[in-house]
């Protein structure tokens, strides 16, 4: 009775294209007939499943980042797999603003939108290399938190990780307690996932009902450039990648990854969909250790999406606005900016803080900012999938090139199978990291 029962069960992705579409129609509904209550109810509905993944995470990251670090010592060649994960991210963060970078030269996005430099404003939060470095460093261990600083996060939940490491035994109850919090919140978490569906329809009808098609028309070159990059990127690059690098399917890698990617595109929240995205990469094979580490790091720093793609098809679109020649040393500083800087963007929705910090960088005017506000919903969704698809992908990668990957369970990795990804009955035989070959 009970297998009948789970074979009526809508998967999860359905839920979500299904969201996806009604959300679609409510919003041209509530914009064609002007149906203000409607407009209203949909903001509150995304704004609330939106404020749901925002109240985890400034816990989820420190408990994440903390236990994913001490986790590295069950690792076999643990500094070896961490450098081997952090140059990944390297280079394809420049393979991906270096794909940025010619859509930008090759469509000149800011020509002809009539867009003038009035149009824009400066923001209010602003981003330099000042403010990067001086705002790695708490001045209290509260404000972070009630801020929601997730770089600050990173950093104190890095040190304590770190000393947890140096202390040995005598920090074990720490962490134990450390390792029951995250699964708590992780628990807590899926609950406000598996609203994902409702969230959808508030969120994607909002965008609809607020900007309708109008503006896109303005930015048609520009979106189209972001989108066309992020799907190279997802579609060209990942699987190329995939392919030559882990000697892997890169189709079944979505299959298995898809749960997390649809997820991203609709809450455009790297933090909010960290705990799905490690537990698809688990499932993809890769040792939960190892993916413990990887996926923390990676959903506060690995943003191909945010920090490379846009930042650089934006600094052009702005120059073009502003009528301000780029050169070659300019490109430079936008590949530069991309991959040191990333971690500005720490994972939160939107990417102003990578961008302003790009423009501040390159001597654009700030103003520019301003320009690309109004747009920036509509290019998040799929700026956040193409991240998310790279904080699972570059695990799978590393483990692939150190003989780790589970190649059994990433050939018979179904997303469809995640109704509960914290149900423990299908991960304990990868409890356990096997030894480097």
């Amino acid at each position: 009775m009970s297998s009948n029962t789970k074979s009526f069960k809508v998967p999860f992705w359905a839920q979500i294209l299904a969201g996806l579409v009604l959300g679609v129609l409510l919003g041209w509904l509530a914009r064609d007939q002007d149906l203000s209550w409607l407009t209203t109810t949909l903001e509150k509905v995304g704004d609330t499943f939106i404020g749901l993944l925002k109240l985890a995470v400034a816990p989820l990251v420190f408990f994440a980042i903390l236990v994913s670090i001490t986790n590295l010592r069950k690792v076999n060649n643990a500094a070896r797999l961490a450098s081997r994960t952090l140059l990944w991210f390297m280079v394809t963060s420049l393979i991906a603003v270096s794909i940025g970078l010619i859509i930008g030269l090759v469509t000149n996005p800011g020509a002809g939108t009539g867009l003038t430099p009035k149009d824009g404003a400066k923001p209010d939060q602003t981003g330099s290399w000042i403010d990067f470095l001086t705002g790695i460093v708490p001045t209290d261990v509260i404000t972070p938190f009630t801020e929601l600083n997730v770089l600050q996060i990173v950093f104190m939940a890095a040190v304590a990780g770190i000393a947890a490491l140096q202390l040995g035994e005598k920090a074990q109850p720490i962490l134990n307690l450390s390792e029951s919090v995250l699964e708590l919140l992780q628990k807590a978490l899926w609950w406000v996932i598996r609203l994902a569906p409702l969230g959808t329809v508030g969120l994607i009808g909002n965008a609809i009902a607020t900007y309708g098609w109008d503006l896109i028309g303005k930015y048609a070159t520009f979106t189209v450039d972001i989108y066309v990059g992020c799907l190279i990127v997802l579609f060209g690059v990942y699987p190329a990648l995939l392919a030559t690098v882990a000697k892997a399917n890169p189709i079944q890698f979505f299959k298995g990854a898809w749960p997390a990617i649809q997820l991203a595109f609709v809450s455009r929240s790297s933090v909010g969909t960290m705990p799905l995205t490690q537990k698809v990469t688990e499932r993809l094979g890769v040792p939960k250790e190892y993916a413990s580490f990887a996926v923390p790091f990676g959903a506060t720093t690995k943003m191909d999406g945010c920090a490379a793609i846009y930042p650089a098809i934006a600094a052009i679109f702005v120059a073009q606005i502003f009528d301000i020649q780029l050169g070659v040393g300019d490109y430079l500083l936008i590949a530069f900016v991309s991959v040191v800087g990333s971690a500005a963007t720490a994972g939160l929705t939107g990417a102003t803080v990578m961008l302003t910090l790009t423009l501040s960088t390159l001597g654009l005017p700030m103003e520019g900012v301003g320009l690309l506000l109004a747009i920036d919903p509509i290019l998040d969704m799929i700026r956040t999938a193409t991240n998310v698809a790279g904080q699972a992908l570059i695990p799978v990668l590393v483990s692939a090139r150190e003989n780790l990957l589970d190649r059994e369970a990433y050939a018979t990795a179904d997303g469809s199978s995640l109704d509960d990804p914290w149900d423990k009955s299908r991960d304990a035989e990868r409890d356990t990291v096997p030894a480097a070959a």
